[in-house]
């Protein structure tokens, strides 16, 4: 029987960043609003999105900080699929992520990207690169639970 499409299963897709959780340690996660035009939230609801790649950044535009995200992937036809994009953060969370970013080592990454009462979100996360064998120990443990999965 076919399931039966809805406003309600149409804005529940959620896009999220898998590989993000594998090159980053998550620290922290802020939600932003984005700031797009007709045919971008259009190519989102169609599933036309990708978060990989992609990073958030602070500019500063006559002296006051504003978050925008630079390289998120939005398949729409009219406009540049990859122009960076305003992110709507409250000016304290905007300090806040300019005091934990100066930091050594911590990036804006994106991890989530869905739909909030007909409003597109990002999840953002403060993130620090793991290094080499700490991805080395995700494999093995990820290898591990999928082995003693079979052998019950």
């Amino acid at each position: 029987m076919k399931q039966k499409i809805t406003k309600l299963n149409i804005s529940q897709r959620i896009f999220q960043n898998k590989r993000a959780f594998f090159d980053y340690e998550i620290l922290e996660k802020i939600e932003a609003g984005l700031v797009l035009k007709g045919d971008e939230i259009k190519a989102i609801r169609a599933g036309k999105t990708q978060l990989r790649g992609s990073f958030a950044k602070i500019f500063y535009s006559q002296k006051v900080p504003e978050l925008y995200i630079v390289g998120l992937y939005l398949g729409s036809e009219n406009q540049d699929a990859q122009r960076t994009r305003k992110l709507l953060v409250h000016k304290t969370e905007i300090n806040k992520l300019i005091g934990k970013t100066q930091e050594k080592g911590l990036t804006l990454i994106p991890t989530r990207l869905y739909f909030k009462r007909g409003k597109a979100k990002l999840e953002i996360g403060i993130a620090r690169p793991k290094k080499k064998w700490d991805k080395r120990q995700a494999i093995k443990e990820k290898e591990f639970k999928r082995s003693s999965k079979f052998h019950r």
